[in-house]
């Protein structure tokens, strides 16, 4: 079962307009933008922990909109999105996807299986040996506390590598709180339990401080993903780190083109020039000396956004929709399951650019232009690699795995 939105033209963030350096925008205030009321899922952080980057679809008041089990799903589901990336394969058992989120998630389980249920896709439970919910140290007990707004992100990532990657195993690593150093903890512990690809769909600052834990993000053979925040023009961290896949985001719409759907730049996606890490060698464009965010990215725009089953604000499991980052980075941690290949930290989509599809327009905020225009790509969708969608989004799995 799945349902199509309308279209509509991209209308700019009605709270705050888009200005240079992250949070410039009023992220946790209620949005108007694509034909929809949305507002983040997480509240912003300071210091060195870590905010969820999803945002959900509301009233304009920020109730969640949502629908009972048996309603209309509003978003898109599985196949529209394997039809927009052109994802055919449904990945192995063999491989593991980690979700990496904070805090708790009571009814993750028995909300996935309805999701699954819901589209059609194999069950995935503890009892089939598919999905796993696991602490920070790797235990199946002593989960953390639940925090529904982290509840939430962990529903929205579960359903999106699931959506990619049906027949992939799916751990879903909860770390004591948002702290960067519970959060790092979690992505060293999903490494040494074999994970193929670890998704990470928060973001923080991209500063002094952070080097602590960036080597937690370095794990060769391991698809690291990182959503880019969702305050528009403005680097952030673990997706500045040189050893993952920085995911941008894009608004994904259905028409009459040979492939069928459209992409723009999402105007909240994150991008930018770190500030503390060097350039990965395979990283090449030329007004940014230092470790360039993002690399690739997918569907994050909530006027569009995806279906999901998890907690509404009171803890209740109901239908939602969701868009931002954190839609794009398990998106894409999916498609390198679906591929199962040999992974060189965010360096294969570099060596596979025909096999991605190019995003050249919309603007993620204000950025100066340099000398020649040389920084506009920072904010700027272009022709070839820009900031906000990196070298554009999938066209089939070849782009993230090799052989």
């Amino acid at each position: 079962m799945h349902s199509m939105l309308s279209g509509g033209l991209l209308s700019a963030f009605v709270v705050l307009g888009l200005a240079s350096g992250a949070g410039a925008q009023d992220t946790d205030a209620v949005q108007y933008s694509g034909g929809v009321y949305h507002k983040a899922v997480c509240a912003r952080v300071v210091g060195l922990a870590a905010h969820c980057t999803s945002r959900i679809v509301t009233d304009r008041l920020g109730n969640p909109l949502s629908s009972g089990r048996g309603e209309r799903v509003s978003g898109y589901g599985p196949s529209d999105l394997r039809d927009a990336y052109k994802i055919t394969a449904n990945g192995s058992a063999s491989t593991i996807i980690a979700i990496v989120d904070a805090f708790g998630y009571t009814n993750a389980e028995a909300d996935l299986a309805t999701y699954r249920s819901n589209f059609g896709l194999p069950a995935c439970t503890t009892a089939n040996g598919c999905f796993k919910k696991l602490n920070q140290n790797g235990n199946q007990k002593n989960y953390p506390a639940q925090n529904v707004g982290w509840a939430q992100e962990s529903a929205l990532d579960l359903d999106m590598a699931s959506a990619m990657c049906p027949g992939c195993t799916i751990y879903l690593v909860e770390a004591k709180s948002n702290s960067l150093k519970n959060l790092a903890a979690a992505v060293d512990t999903a490494a040494r339990l074999g994970a193929h690809v670890i998704s990470n769909s928060y973001a923080g600052g991209d500063g002094k401080g952070t080097q602590t834990y960036e080597g937690s993000y370095n794990h060769p053979g391991v698809a690291i993903t990182a959503s880019s925040d969702d305050a528009g023009f403005g680097a952030a961290f673990p997706a500045t780190s040189p050893h993952v896949t920085a995911v941008g985001g894009t608004r994904l719409v259905r028409d009459s083109s040979a492939r069928g759907w459209s992409e723009t730049v999402w105007a909240g996606a994150g991008s930018g020039c770190s500030r503390v890490y060097a350039k990965p060698e395979w990283q090449t464009d030329a007004g940014c000396k230092t470790r360039m965010e993002a690399d690739v990215s997918a569907e994050a725009d909530p006027g569009t956004g995806v279906a999901v089953y998890g907690p509404n604000n009171a803890g209740v499991s109901t239908w939602l929709r969701f868009g931002g980052t954190s839609v794009a980075a398990p998106l894409i941690g999916g498609i390198y399951g679906a591929n199962g290949g040999t992974v060189t930290y965010g360096s294969n989509p570099y060596a596979h650019t025909d096999a991605l599809f190019d995003v050249t327009s919309g603007s993620n905020g204000t950025c100066k232009a340099g000398k020649n225009g040389k920084k506009a790509y920072y904010c700027n969708g272009e022709v070839g690699y820009d900031g906000p969608t990196g070298l554009g989004t999938p066209n089939g799995d070849t782009a993230f795995g090799e052989p």
